[in-house]
């Protein structure tokens, strides 16, 4: 392992840090600046040991992609989720449903649970002891396969085309 691997374990997740701690300061002063890349290449280095694999996206490009179409989506669905919700009770449908995940990578697995839980009117509740399904509640489903179908499309395979193992 040369210097630059073990001084930047996870260099995406040390940039993406320094931005978040930029953004949040709404500032580009030199000691916000400094402060906030000596916490981004400290972080991942002393928590580089609880990773239980090495990180490694293939399709940034995709990635960028996915973070858009989710966006989108969750907007879509809080506009979705009112009309449900000031509607009439009795219209509600929800239920549960599992998907059959091809997803295997464990970020991979928790991005695709962690978006769904995002988008509002649905969340992940479980995952099964083989990593294979993925238990989730709709606040209102009217066709089960097509909403897998939509899952698996639109979050599913980007993610699984981004996170390899390594």
């Amino acid at each position: 392992m040369n210097l630059f691997n073990k001084m930047f374990p996870h260099p995406v997740l040390t940039l993406v840090l320094w931005g978040i701690w930029l953004l949040l300061n709404n500032t580009l002063s030199a000691g916000h600046v400094v402060l906030g890349l000596v916490f981004a290449i400290f972080i991942p280095w002393l928590t580089s040991g609880f990773w239980p694999e090495k990180v490694r996206m293939k399709a940034p490009l995709t990635l960028l992609k996915f973070l858009l179409i989710v966006l989108w989506d969750i907007l879509v669905a809080n506009m979705a989720v009112a009309k449900l919700i000031l509607g009439r009770n009795k219209n509600l449908k929800p239920g549960f449903f599992y998907i059959d995940l091809d997803i295997q990578t464990p970020l991979g697995i928790s991005l695709l649970a962690n978006t769904i839980s995002l988008t509002p009117g649905t969340v992940s509740c479980d995952l099964t002891e083989d990593r294979k399904r993925l238990l989730v509640h709709a606040l209102h489903i009217e066709d089960i396969p097509t909403v897998v179908k939509e899952i698996k499309e639109r979050y599913e395979a980007p993610l699984k085309e981004v996170f390899t193992e390594c």
